[in-house]
């Protein structure tokens, strides 16, 4: 499969062959639900909690007597039927989110995910991606240069200078291929891929 290749101006005068077991896999949108989903449970830190009817704050004494009132009957203040009462399953903080997933799997969705983007020409190639200095600046006339906005930036080993230039940019990301996810592939409008990366995702993926 070809996918173009910008030069420094941000325009494409030739293309670069990447492999189809990577980008030129068929969209299996059921896959790719299924990964995004676990992705985001997993991430869930389960700190959550709620009292129960034994842990609320409550007087043992019987609200009023059993019969003759007209009213239900009532043994504390404490039950789930209350306001101020405890809940009848109470979320615990040490729940369990985590879903399982294959790597045979979670790998066949990636690669899905990137067919589609290769799909639809939001996938561009460039030979490096590195800054002179740690300046937003610099890092924001680069992406100017390039037409990019939104736009997650993946190269085989990311320095220093393009880490401190990048982390304030709210839609600028620059990831190493080995942590890459598929949160931020769906996340960002564009993917920009270094060669050196492209020959990496062969190798983890292919």
């Amino acid at each position: 499969m070809e996918i173009k290749l910008l030069n420094e101006q941000g325009k494409s005068e030739s293309t670069v062959s990447v492999p189809d077991a990577v980008f030129g896999r068929d969209f299996n949108e059921a896959l790719v639900h299924q990964i995004v989903v676990a992705f985001q449970a997993n991430a869930r830190s389960g700190n959550r909690a709620q009292k129960g009817r034994d842990e609320v704050k409550h007087s043992t004494k019987k609200p009023w007597r059993q019969k003759g009132t007209g009213r239900a009957r009532a043994g504390m203040t404490s039950s789930p039927l209350w306001r101020g009462g405890g809940r009848a399953f109470p979320n615990s903080p040490d729940e369990n989110f985590s879903q399982k997933i294959n790597k045979k799997m979670y790998r066949a969705g990636i690669r899905s995910i990137l067919s589609q983007l290769a799909r639809e020409g939001r996938v561009a190639v460039v030979e490096d991606f590195a800054l002179e200095t740690p300046k937003t600046k610099q890092a924001v006339e680069r992406l100017k240069t390039l037409g990019l906005e939104s736009v997650l930036i993946v190269t085989d080993s990311v320095d220093e200078n393009t880490y401190l230039a990048t982390r304030n940019l709210p839609h600028v990301a620059v990831i190493e291929p080995r942590y890459i996810d598929p949160l931020s592939l769906i996340h960002y409008k564009n993917l920009l891929i270094t060669k050196a990366a492209v020959a990496q995702f062969e190798e983890m993926l292919g």
